[in-house]
């Protein structure tokens, strides 16, 4: 039986928060726990998040997708879509859909060991192994954090459930408020703008990636 189910390995630049604009492979996991990620399920969920989420986090169909029986085939997967000649720093992103359904400790280390640094992005409701090197948390209504401290809170706005206010005590470097996209976009980015404004210990964190028409 495989172990770990992927919906796509590809190299990119991130689009969203503290790291936006650096060149990193991301790692997407297939499944999630606050909704199935079906059209057919949009409304229903644990976090509220199916009414709007827009990633395809189903199935291993994607670029680079696929199942991995362990730990060194899927890194080798990752090292192999990072350009050899690239220079800088290695980054891995671990995504989904929620990667911490499986991303565990034996492919922590060998991400390592490949050269990468490792960072999840995650919903916060179920505890990180140890040795991830940086830590964004995004929280969705109605499900509670696990996850109270890290590196980036980015909390996608506006979620009457989970006003920027109820979370801003959490321990992180970085709060970002990233606008909910949709036919409502412009609106909502306003909304981010003027809220940061006023409260600035808020960043805006916009999808640049969309906007570059990149993956």
């Amino acid at each position: 039986m495989s172990r770990y189910a992927v919906k796509e390995i590809y190299y990119t630049l991130q689009g969203e928060g503290a790291h936006s604009g650096r060149a990193a492979v991301f790692l997407r996991f297939t499944g999630c726990n606050l909704w199935s990620g079906r059209d057919q399920d949009r409304g229903r969920g644990a976090g509220g998040c199916s009414a709007w989420c827009d990633t395809d986090f189903v199935g291993t169909d994607g670029p680079g997708g696929g199942r991995f029986d362990g730990p060194s085939t899927l890194a080798a997967a990752v090292t192999a879509a990072w350009p050899s000649a690239a220079g800088g720093e290695p980054l891995v992103v671990a995504t989904g859909g929620e990667p911490l359904l499986q991303l565990d400790p034996a492919l922590i280390d060998a991400l390592h060991a490949a050269g990468f640094t490792v960072a999840i992005e995650t919903n916060g409701t179920i505890a990180i192994p140890a040795g991830v090197d940086w830590v964004c948390v995004s929280p969705k209504a109605h499900a509670p954090l696990a996850v109270t401290r890290g590196d980036e809170l980015k909390l996608v706005y506006p979620q009457p459930e989970v006003p920027p206010a109820s979370v801003e005590h959490l321990d992180f470097r970085h709060f970002f408020l990233q606008p909910l996209d949709g036919p409502q976009a412009a609106e909502f980015t306003r909304a981010c703008l003027e809220y940061c404004l006023a409260h600035p210990r808020w960043r805006i964190s916009l999808q640049t990636h969309k906007l570059l028409n990149i993956p």
